[in-house]
């Protein structure tokens, strides 16, 4: 996606560490086209996107997800398969709607190895 399209690209550009001293993230472009005129109308743009409403459709997907889903050839992932997975992940390609590359997620694995194999395994059991 086009920078000027997408409102995530100055967030990766912050997440990756690849930002200029004097940069600061000011602007987003709004559901309606037109774009943030302050920090805090940013923030708000944000927090909207983020935290939506919760509606019945929301509750019964939180309902859905919370019941647990045991089979016998569930087991457990090893952090090893974990970072095996993560390693295989091509750093030079873009990075998707969200922003994280390849090498984000492996320095993410590699200062929480405990807490990104516990969230997989407990995907794996819901």
């Amino acid at each position: 996606m086009a920078a000027s399209i997408n409102p995530w690209s100055q967030v990766y550009t912050l997440a990756a560490g690849k930002t200029r001293a004097n940069s600061t993230m000011t602007t987003l472009r709004k559901p309606d086209g037109s774009e943030t005129s302050s920090i805090q109308e940013t923030m708000k743009v944000m927090l909207d996107h983020l935290f939506t409403e919760d509606t019945l459709h929301h509750k019964n997907i939180r309902r859905t997800i919370e019941e647990t889903i045991c089979t016998s050839d569930d087991l457990e992932f090893s952090r090893e398969e974990i970072k095996h997975e993560i390693e295989s992940f091509n750093d030079k390609k873009a990075p998707g709607i969200d922003g994280i590359t390849g090498g984000i997620y492996l320095r993410t694995f590699d200062t929480f190895p405990r807490l990104i194999t516990a969230t997989y395994n407990q995907y794996l059991k819901r």
